[in-house]
């Protein structure tokens, strides 16, 4: 199959350039205008998706050539964008910057090859005039497969500031197809984390969604950023599927939600749907019991030490949480999951299912990881390989029980997590699209638990 998509890449020299306000800006700007556009993420980040979803009104998606393998990149884009007009992906760290040691590998770059996107450079122009025409320069000749198609200046201070920059990016040969000033009401507060979470700022949030798109509406060139979109070459292959399910009966998987546990991947819900699950969200926060016929529980990432007190003062739940992972009955929890499931979080009685307390840190634990199963569990048989991303400042004790759930390299080789009955608790977080036999055999534990 040949498929045609409008598509930008919105990279940067380095973090901290503006990615996502110009990202979500445009996002907001173009649905704005009546167009269906498709949101993207490179990387593993959970939270950005959140803005954009919130820009265009569907589910924020993740390109990350790492965790899924190259190869599943385009089928994955082309599985969002279905049915777009445009999509808008954008980039994580510095346009060049992969997984460390692996070259291009999961780079904004790489994936911008992948899915031979033309890309646009946000560069905050704040502390520099004619030095930028060398940065741009530099960037859009360093890989002659990654096609810069044009720049957009951020936080620049003047109108004098804008004419020096325009003079010397006259040089460069690549177009300036924005100006952005300055303007700290579409700045969005950070944490320990990165952003805050949509869920948890939502009034905030659409207010900092609608000022973004209010600020891209009036220094960037939308027609010329839609027509470069436009040029971009037709992809071939078909779009990801997750694979379906013959059975005809569905067992309820009770996935956690709320602003406590907002780190999830759409194609989870897709997968475990498409293996005979009814998925239903709940709040752990407020919901003082599990959604009625729960089969399975599904507790992804997020922040329970910023809701620590409040999780724990929802007693009825927990209780029921721990009733349900000591029936035997499926549980995967990854990072925000695993504290939850500990005896205690920072000294704040959680539901007690793993004989560990978990506590924040100041120490940040963050990076791809390559895992292979160390224990048959619910979600792999042992032997199962695959890649995973940590981000996390929190620690548990123990890091691993009897049975651990994953053997990890990164900085060190180690084993980590917990397989306690249908349990499965780790700090791992993993894309389950890479493997679909995850959420198979998930579902398919549920019916026999």
């Amino acid at each position: 199959m040949v498929t045609l998509v409008p598509r930008l890449v919105i990279a940067a020299p380095s973090s901290g350039s503006g990615k996502t306000t110009v990202a979500t800006g445009l996002m907001a700007a173009f649905a704005a205008r009546g167009l269906a556009v498709s949101p993207h993420k490179v990387g593993p980040d959970y939270i950005d998706p959140g803005y954009h979803a919130l820009a265009t009104g569907r589910a924020g998606r993740n390109l990350d050539a790492y965790l899924c393998g190259p190869e599943l990149v385009a089928p994955l884009f082309l599985h969002g964008a279905r049915g777009c007009d445009l999509a808008v992906v954008e980039g994580v760290m510095g346009l060049y910057d992969g997984a460390a040691g692996e070259g291009e590998l999961a780079s904004t770059a790489h994936v911008a090859k992948l899915l031979r996107a033309p890309v646009v450079l946000v560069v905050d122009a704040s502390s520099q005039s004619r030095s930028v025409a060398a940065l741009v320069h530099g960037f859009a000749s360093w890989d002659p497969q990654v096609r810069v198609g044009g720049v957009i200046l951020n936080k620049v201070a003047s109108d004098r500031h804008e004419e020096l920059l325009r003079q010397a990016l006259d040089s460069a040969g690549v177009p300036v197809l924005g100006v952005l000033r300055r303007a700290a009401r579409v700045d969005t507060p950070s944490r320990h984390l990165g952003l805050v979470p949509v869920a948890e700022r939502r009034a905030d949030a659409v207010d900092a969604v609608a000022a973004m798109a209010a600020q891209v509406e009036q220094g960037c060139d939308l027609e010329a950023l839609l027509a470069l979109a436009r040029s971009a070459a037709a992809l071939s292959g078909d779009p990801w599927e997750p694979p379906v399910s013959t059975t005809d009966k569905r067992e309820v998987v009770a996935v956690a939600g709320g602003p406590a546990f907002t780190f999830s991947y759409a194609e989870h819900t897709e997968l475990l749907a498409a293996a005979g699950a009814d998925v239903v969200a709940f709040d752990p926060l407020r919901d003082a019991q599990l959604p009625e016929g729960t089969a399975g529980l599904v507790i992804g990432g997020g922040f329970p030490e910023v809701y620590a007190a409040e999780l724990s003062a929802n007693e009825p739940l927990r209780k029921a949480v721990a009733e349900l992972a000591f029936s035997g009955a499926p549980v995967a929890a990854e990072c925000a999951g695993l504290l939850y499931l500990c005896r205690e979080l920072d000294g704040q009685p959680m539901c007690g299912v793993l004989d560990a307390t978990a506590r924040m840190t100041e120490r940040l634990t963050l990076g791809y990881r390559d895992a292979v199963a160390v224990t048959d569990s619910s979600l792999a048989v042992a032997g199962t390989r695959m890649r995973g991303h940590e981000f996390h400042r929190t620690v548990v004790e123990p890091g691993a029980g009897a049975a651990p759930a994953w053997g990890v390299r990164g900085p060190a080789r180690r084993v980590e997590g917990f397989v306690q009955g249908g349990v499965h608790a780790s700090y791992l977080h993993t894309h389950w699209a890479s493997e679909p036999g995850v959420a198979r055999r998930f579902v398919e534990r549920c019916r026999t638990s």
